[in-house]
């Protein structure tokens, strides 16, 4: 198709110069140039060559005029190109002192004025030189402002200022001029001063841009959701939170955790058990059962029998016991407890488990091996050896349970858990 539109064209055209030929052989046109006793008269055809002629004889002579400036501004920019590169390679090295000479002389090429800058404030921060680094930001603001704003949001941050910084980058939101490096900036800005508002606002731009790798952004989106539960001031402002979640947001597990964390916190401990209830339904999950024994001491009897209902499908959970005990130290069930925490010891003895069964024996009014245990909390936390009280030598089962797994095509196995 493209070769016949290209013939036809081809024919267009020379049937258009047959015409204009033909046409000027008939009447080739009259020019008359008079300049006062100078009479020119030539053709029409003869006068627009010798204009094509003088234009470029003009144009000749007018490069020729600019050949030198035109040589020392490419022979400018060579160098220039040259002392970037090498400054460039300079601050990468370390070497802060020849990257900033390099780069402060390249950024009198106007074309890399603005990257040359910014890599001059990047090795006047890596030396600790704020002024400098402040001044180079300055001059870059000219010819780059989106990019300079972002590099002197970060170097706050990097000195602590994250305050500055947000004070800095939090005008410009509404403006829609933040670059995806100043969102970045602006949500580590607001997540220190715990401004949560600001920060789910960085959530939609940051997943827009794809600035950071997908782990890296689920974490941060992870960071401030929770962020912005934990900071609910009140029950309807964390209702109003969790119903603006997406369903996968809400199906986040440390997100859920916060959530329920905080509603308990703030009196609502139905929906709290309500939501890590329907996740371990989903799928099962230690960190969630955890936090389902760490709601308060409402509705601590209702949490009791639920968790035993669970204990016969996850009969080897060192969260499931922990929480089971101290669900039952809420309860006042001190021998419960205390047969919940062992077990829980004797398949995973962190600190959590060895803080409840402390308080099991306190509450037993056993209060030396309750120190015991207290002790050894803190020797796990701290990754020391642990020991052992005298009143859990005799019943302490070291025995990992049992329990029936089947495989892909349902025939039953026994596994040993930890084999």
């Amino acid at each position: 198709m493209r070769i016949w539109i290209a013939v036809l064209l081809l024919l267009l055209v020379a049937c258009a110069a047959a015409y204009g030929w033909h046409a000027l052989a008939l009447d080739p046109g009259y020019v008359l140039v008079r300049f006062g006793g100078i009479s020119i008269e030539t053709s029409a055809v003869f006068a627009l060559i010798a204009l094509l002629l003088v234009w470029a004889l003009a144009s000749l002579a007018w490069r020729a005029l600019r050949w030198p400036r035109a040589a020392w501004q490419r022979r400018a920019r060579r160098r220039g190109h040259e002392r970037l590169a090498d400054g460039l390679v300079a601050l990468v090295e370390g070497r802060y002192a020849n990257a900033t000479r390099e780069l402060e002389r390249a950024s009198h090429v106007p074309i890399l004025r603005a990257p040359a800058l910014l890599a001059r404030a990047h090795a006047a921060h890596a030396r600790g030189d704020r002024e400098a680094a402040t001044a180079a930001l300055d001059a870059a603001a000219d010819s780059a402002a989106p990019a300079a704003l972002a590099l002197r949001a970060r170097f706050l941050l990097d000195h602590g200022r994250a305050a500055d910084a947000l004070a800095l980058l939090k005008p410009e939101v509404d403006k829609s001029t933040l670059s995806p490096a100043a969102w970045r900036s602006l949500s580590d800005a607001t997540l220190q001063c715990g401004d949560t508002t600001t920060a789910l606002q960085t959530l939609t731009p940051l997943a827009r841009s794809q600035v950071l790798p997908p782990a890296e952004f689920a974490q941060l989106e992870a960071r401030t959701l929770g962020a912005a539960l934990a900071g609910a001031a009140s029950a309807d402002q964390l209702n109003v939170l969790w119903s603006g979640f997406s369903r996968a947001q809400r199906r986040i597990e440390s997100v859920l955790i916060a959530y329920a964390r905080r509603a308990a916190t703030l009196g609502q401990p139905l929906a709290a058990m309500s939501e890590i209830e329907s996740g371990l339904r989903r799928e099962w999950s230690e960190p969630l059962v955890r936090a389902y024994g760490e709601l308060g001491p409402a509705e601590a009897s209702t949490r009791l029998r639920q968790a035993e209902g669970w204990l016969a499908a996850q009969p080897n959970s060192a969260a499931l016991l922990l929480t089971l005990g101290r669900l039952c130290n809420q309860s006042e069930l001190w021998g419960k407890a205390h047969g919940y925490l062992t077990r829980a010891l004797a398949i995973e003895a962190d600190a959590p488990a060895w803080e409840a069964l402390g308080d099991t024996c306190a509450g037993q009014g056993d209060m030396a091996a309750a120190q015991v245990a207290y002790r050894n909390a803190l020797r796990s936390e701290r990754g020391e050896a642990t020991a052992t009280p005298d009143a859990l030598r005799g019943p302490l089962d070291t025995r990992a349970s049992v329990i029936e797994e089947r495989s892909a095509h349902g025939v039953p196995r026994l596994v040993l858990p930890g084999r």
